[in-house]
């Protein structure tokens, strides 16, 4: 009896603790919200409203739907449409509609949600922590290493093995030096360490603090990191499109690599590259540097519309910027509010004014292009600057500058209108015959007392007349332009006016006929009066301005903003369509992000300072789940392009909030001290090997249980193959090169560009330095994975496939770097010793006897080979004066060696 007592007291106990006990709460974020977006919101979201209900944004959510009641009603479940709908049996009612009904479970959870209240959340992304904790780790702790000091060396290990804990499970041991070493080298530098490097290091000479500054300080640094930037840009040594032109834009990539190695601040870094033109008094750096968004593709095919491509151009920066800087796929609100994250349709077009204003329009010079003048250009420049800042203000100053360093604002002959024996000629041209002419629409002339033409003369005698308004208007100059090679710039007296109004230009040569072309007409400009003329000194600076202006210099594209008389109106497109506006809109920043400061600029500069605002949630993660990318082959966040609300959740949320705070308030936006700080970590010093047991359970290695193994990139394998055979250039800047490819790769047909192989040591750049044509980009690195970087490129695909293996046997750097290798570590009295020295070159490990014997039979195999036939050796070593059959099978036995998995992968 007393026994039943008991029990019945136990269970009694039990269902008062359960039925006492209060609901756990329901987690919008991490538990509904991914019901909402994979279940729901393709008909109730950000494209389709489907019965006036929408999942979206917390205000539609609530909102009273087409039945004229909402869907979801807080606090009770059982009255909302939303729940009932779950239920239903009627496959017309039952939602989702056409698909299976929801499992039990989540129809429970939503259930539960709702009467819980239905409290909102916001994606974990969208809003940033003041402060993160460091996880402590005791001693207790079950699954922590038995000596804990050899594997946690900073915070970051706290926030690892605190995860692993959880899951029970022991991490590696740390990787032998020579591993760790190579490892820090090609992630840091691109190429495996020197000798003296590693030498110092594994005897100890050098602590690994040292040797990972030593990495950081190394030039390669920026030219291994630039790369990785250069994906982003989109960087590229042509134009695109189907003429695909080549383009003078190494500049930026040269400014990349300096800026890395310059170790400058991110926040600096991103406000140069959007925004350095507006900057006060920008440097040539800095206008370079907007070169970033002048990587665009430019369409110079005949018959193309000027305006669709420039605002082609336009939509690429929007949706480029917010890939780069906020892991956000803008793009999809180009046509409607986007259908996951909380950004509507308008917001898209508030940004794209901040984008609208710039110089740039379609042109094949793809002006606006800044002018490096030589040392004594740049000397006689300053002097005209300097003579307008002692008579002349600030403004005049500015204007005179622009105008010599990138020649605008001008009117470009695009926009010309009511051509009369005249046409636009789609080479960015007007093109006049005898009485011919056409009218500039509302143009300032800045009051000038001249105007600036650029154009080509076929014959002498032409006769220009300009007049305010129309044909009928009061001339306000009139000369004579004569004959000239080559296209000329030159400038005209006019009388100054100060208002707005229409240009129009006439021309006549009675002694051609009627429909001959007489005069090529690419732009009109004007340009404050230089002052001072009554001082002595004032015709020469006149002079010199305009010999400046007519100057053939290198030129890079960079960005330019129209003046307040050019500005463009922005209006909304209806369904993204550039030929369908409807609203005018201002710029704007999303409301679901950081508030918009009023004492910022509302332009690129405004949004640029926006964007490295620490307030802004997005910019700090992003960055530091690229560079954790980067290192480890897989994001804090693995959906590296994408952290919205679709986005795959961290493996480690505290973690990359963490190091996103450290990095903009400690670190200062250092990506050279985010970088030291992960590489100095004992989760990234672990040895990569990995057992049945741990490939398991952690198959992409998640969890950080093991060292990163990842697949090295086109440019890493080409670049250490060269490194390890002694022959790669430290040459560093400059042009394109081109190293070998196969013939008749490029096929030009618009002008007489060819691939010409480099010479010298050109050929053996890194690949940083590879000429890349859009349309055929270098094969090599193509089959590689690499892109054609017509769009941004936030991460490569990463494969292994059989024609990889066939670049690494037969392409002729690989074959002439093999031949380096074995020429390095040949010995003809002991080819086992050559083979040895040639692997631990190659791989910075000793050989073990199953690869040593491996080899030595393809030696022995291919000595046979080249004994039968001298001709094969000596057209296989075409590059050697005097080859041997030995060191030809040498060669193929080191060409062996770089297709191997740990030659072409980091461990």
């Amino acid at each position: 009896m007393k026994t039943r007592n008991y029990i019945f007291k136990v269970i009694l106990f039990a269902f008062f603790s359960v039925a006492c006990k209060p609901d756990r709460r329901v987690n919008f974020n991490t538990q509904i919200k991914p019901i909402l977006n994979k279940r729901c919101i393709s008909c109730h979201g950000g494209v389709k409203k489907s019965g006036g209900f929408s999942v979206l944004f917390e205000e539609e959510a609530f909102a009273a739907t087409e039945s004229g009641k909402p869907a979801i009603i807080k606090g009770d479940a059982a009255a909302s449409e939303f729940i009932k709908r779950l239920h239903s049996d009627d496959l017309e009612v039952r939602m989702p509609y056409e698909a299976k009904k929801l499992p039990d479970e989540e129809i429970e959870l939503l259930t539960k949600w709702i009467d819980q209240g239905a409290e909102w959340g916001e994606h974990w992304a969208y809003s940033l922590p003041e402060k993160v904790a460091v996880p402590a780790i005791t001693a207790e702790a079950s699954f922590v290493p038995k000596d804990a000091s050899d594997f946690i060396k900073n915070d970051i290990d706290h926030f690892i093995l605190a995860k692993l804990n959880d899951k029970e499970i022991i991490p590696n041991g740390p990787a032998p030096k020579n591993i760790i070493a190579r490892r820090a080298a090609l992630d840091i530098i691109g190429i495996p360490p020197s000798e003296k490097q590693l030498l110092d290091f594994d005897t100890g000479k050098i602590t690994y603090e040292t040797l990972i500054d030593s990495l950081l300080n190394n030039p390669a640094y920026g030219e291994k990191w630039a790369t990785w930037w250069l994906d982003l840009a989109r960087y590229a040594d042509s134009k695109g499109y189907e003429k695909d032109r080549g383009r003078e834009i190494w500049k930026y990539r040269d400014w990349v690599i300096d800026a890395l190695n310059q170790d400058m601040p991110y926040d600096q870094f991103t406000i140069e590259q959007l925004a350095g033109d507006l900057l006060p008094d920008p440097s040539v750096d800095q206008l370079i540097a907007t070169a970033f968004h002048r990587n665009t593709m430019n369409n110079d095919e005949g018959g193309t519309d000027d305006e669709e491509f420039r605002v082609a151009a336009v939509i690429d920066r929007v949706n480029t910027t917010f890939s780069v800087w906020q892991s956000t796929t803008m793009e999809c609100v180009q046509c409607h509010s986007h259908p996951y994250d909380p950004f509507v349709h308008k917001e898209y077009y508030n940004l794209m004014a901040f984008f609208n204003n710039t110089r740039d329009e379609d042109v094949p010079n793809e002006s606006p292009v800044l002018k490096m003048y030589t040392p004594e250009q740049q000397e006689q420049m300053h002097k005209v600057v300097d003579w307008v800042t002692e008579y002349g203000d600030k403004a005049t100053v500015k204007k005179t500058k622009d105008f010599l360093q990138f020649t605008e604002p001008v009117y470009k002959s695009h926009f010309f209108k009511e051509f009369k024996n005249s046409v636009y000629d789609d080479h960015a041209s007007v093109v006049y015959w005898d009485d011919g002419s056409s009218i500039i629409e509302n143009a300032y002339t800045e009051e000038a007392s001249f105007v600036y033409l650029n154009y080509r003369s076929h014959y002498d005698g032409t006769k220009m007349t300009i007049r305010k308004g129309d044909a009928n208007g009061p001339i306000l100059g009139q000369f004579t332009i004569n004959k000239s090679k080559n296209n000329t710039t030159s400038r005209f007296p006019i009388k100054p006016i100060s208002e707005k109004t229409n240009i129009y230009i006439e021309t006549q040569n009675n002694s051609v006929a009627k429909e001959v072309n007489i005069l090529n007409l690419y732009w009109v400009g004007f340009v404050p009066d230089i002052p001072g003329k009554n001082e002595s000194g004032w015709n020469k600076i006149n002079s010199d301005f305009l010999e400046l202006l007519n100057t053939n210099s290198l030129t890079v594209p960079i960005m330019a903003e129209n003046p307040d008389y050019m500005k463009r109106t922005t209006q909304l497109f209806d369904r993204g369509s550039w030929l369908t506006k409807t609203d005018t809109v201002e710029p704007g920043v999303p409301a679901s992000l950081n508030a918009w400061n009023n004492d910022w600029p509302d332009n690129r500069l405004g949004l640029s300072k926006w964007m490295v605002d620490k307030k802004n949630p997005l910019t700090a993660r992003t960055l530091v789940n690229r560079v954790w990318h980067q290192i480890y082959g897989r994001g804090i966040v693995s959906t590296v392009e994408d952290i919205g609300s679709q986005s795959e959740p961290p493996s480690h949320p505290a973690l990359l909030d963490w190091l996103s705070l450290r990095f903009m308030n400690e670190m200062n936006w250092s990506l050279k001290a985010l970088i030291k700080e992960i590489v100095m970590s004992g989760t990234y010093r672990q040895s990569s090997e990995s057992s049945p047991k741990m490939y398991r359970l952690d198959p992409e290695n998640e969890l950080y249980a093991r060292g990163p193994r990842i697949r090295l990139g086109a440019e890493q394998i080409r670049d250490q193959a060269l490194a390890v055979a002694g022959i790669l250039s430290t040459k560093m800047y400059g042009p394109g090169v081109m190293p070998p490819q196969p013939d008749g790769v490029w096929q030009t047909v618009y002008n007489g560009a060819k691939w010409v192989e480099s010479k010298g040591e050109d050929r053996y750049r890194r690949g940083v330095y590879t000429y890349l044509k859009r349309t055929s980009p270098y094969p090599s690195f193509l089959t590689f994975d690499a892109g054609s970087r017509e769009v941004c490129t936030i991460r490569r695909t990463v494969t292994n496939t059989p024609l990889q293996a066939l670049v690494t046997l037969n392409d002729p750097v690989y074959l002439e770097a093999s031949y380096h290798l074995a020429k390095n570590s040949f010995n003809v009295s002991d080819i086992e010793k050559s083979i040895g020295k040639a692997y631990s070159k190659a791989t910075l490990s000793k050989i073990d006897s199953k690869k040593l014997e491996a080899l030595m039979k393809l030696y022995d195999s291919s000595l046979t080979e080249f004994k039968k036939d001298p001709k094969a050796y000596e057209l296989f070593l075409h590059f050697e004066e005097q080859p041997s059959p030995e060191l030809s099978a040498l060669t193929v036995v080191a060409n062996a060696i770089m297709n191997l998995d740990e030659f072409l992968t980091k461990a």
